[in-house]
């Protein structure tokens, strides 16, 4: 492939990956004044991040097999419609529940373009590269937790958090001319298919039932949902116990992502020298052991402003090793079936980080200890998982360097 195509591609499908994260990132700033707008205290906002976790949860679930069926760009221009018009929904919002439920269709729009995007991965590139090429699209989705708060911020001081909406909007729409008229269809649609509940329901059961998959997916999915924790009450935590303003807030977000952006980045030069499975193990065991030190830390009241975004920072670092294996190693097994795998990887991940991000947002949090403490349990979560599920894995399909795929007896 040349090299002007394969990284045209690369950020068409990291933007297509950034869209969900973007929808999340850039209204957390707006907290505050959409709260105050719809005369609800601040926490109850977090329902609405909650909502759009479900939305895309539920929503990857809806556009895998159709993926499948008719190909990848058809269902991916649906889905960006329909986040469109939500976006638009959002923009003329007057009460919590109108958000709330236009916050979820927002989601189920989104979720077609990360759903998409991973499915390409696996249709465009060797099986070897899968974790490389997982890196690089987070070196994209980066961006977000970097630009999106303090844009959001600016956004939101300079006009209305409305205005937040309009760019989601804007973004929305220059993706879906990208992708019409760069971005290649990767998958001839199966006509073979069957678009019944039945034969969708034992598509992913197959797909479930594969250790490998249940294993890096849930693994991954619940060391990602420590993310979701820290993105729900970040702005709770930092704005309302520490009393950081809205534009230091999306500087201190930003900055915080640096550890999760590099992390990744160096994964591939990690991935040089040791296995996938390998990196996975070593960053998830430290972000459990992190987890842990800043459960304690917080509860006895050992950790101010300074020390926390220490330790997010360490976290979210170790989180940046193990996303990407995590994604790698949960598809391997897979080709003809990429696009529900990747379906049912993703809406593992959205829906146990909504559910996560919605048990954070119950608590009326007056110190970090709700955030810190479902922090470190979804960190040992993944680490039972990893060695559990690993204990059923015969056949583990594993990537390597030196040819397309290696499948260990």
């Amino acid at each position: 492939m040349p090299a002007r195509q394969y990284w045209s591609l690369i950020l068409i499908l990291g933007t297509m990956t950034a869209l969900g994260p973007f929808s999340i990132d850039m209204y957390l700033s707006g907290y505050q004044a959409i709260a105050e707008d719809l005369h609800v205290p601040t926490e109850r906002i977090g329902l609405s991040l909650a909502s759009y976790f479900i939305g895309i949860s539920a929503g990857q679930l809806l556009y895998g097999p159709l993926l499948d069926r008719f190909g990848r760009k058809k269902p991916l221009y649906a889905g960006l419609i329909v986040y469109l018009i939500a976006s638009a929904g959002c923009i003329a919002a007057r009460s919590l529940e109108s958000f709330v439920l236009l916050r979820f269709i927002q989601a189920i729009g989104s979720c077609a373009a990360a759903v998409a995007s991973v499915a390409m991965v696996r249709d465009l590139f060797p099986i070897k590269d899968s974790a490389k090429v997982f890196a690089l699209l987070m070196l994209v989705v980066g961006a977000s937790p970097m630009l999106a708060p303090t844009i959001g911020g600016y956004i939101t001081a300079a006009w209305n958090w409305q205005a937040i909406f309009i760019v989601l909007g804007g973004m929305g729409l220059l993706l879906m001319i990208a992708c019409f008229a760069f971005l290649p269809e990767s998958h001839q649609p199966d006509t073979s298919m069957s678009l019944k509940p039945g034969p969708i329901i034992n598509g992913f059961w197959a797909v479930m039932r594969e250790p490998q998959f249940y294993t890096y997916a849930l693994t991954g999915a619940f060391a990602f949902s420590g993310l979701f924790v820290y993105v729900s009450s970040s702005p709770v935590v930092f704005m309302n116990i520490f009393h950081v303003s809205e534009t230091h807030f999306g500087w201190i977000f930003a900055g915080l992502s640096v550890g999760f952006i590099g992390s990744s980045q160096l994964n591939s030069l990690t991935l040089r020298y040791f296995r996938s499975e390998q990196i996975i193990r070593i960053a998830l065991i430290g972000q459990a052991i992190i987890g842990i030190i800043f459960f304690a830390g917080s509860y006895f009241g050992w950790f101010g402003l300074t020390s926390t975004i220490i330790m997010l920072f360490l976290y979210l670092s170790c989180l940046g090793f193990a996303n990407p294996n995590a994604s790698a190693l949960s598809i391997a097994p897979f080709k003809k079936n990429a696009g529900t795998a990747a379906a049912l990887m993703g809406a593992l991940q959205m829906g146990i980080g909504g559910l996560a991000s919605t048990v954070a947002s119950l608590f009326h949090a007056t110190s970090p200890v709700p955030m810190t403490m479902l922090m470190a349990a979804t960190a040992l979560i993944s680490v039972g998982i990893l060695f559990l599920g690993g204990l059923r894995i015969t056949n583990p399909v594993f990537l390597h360097d030196g040819g397309d795929t290696v499948v260990l007896h």
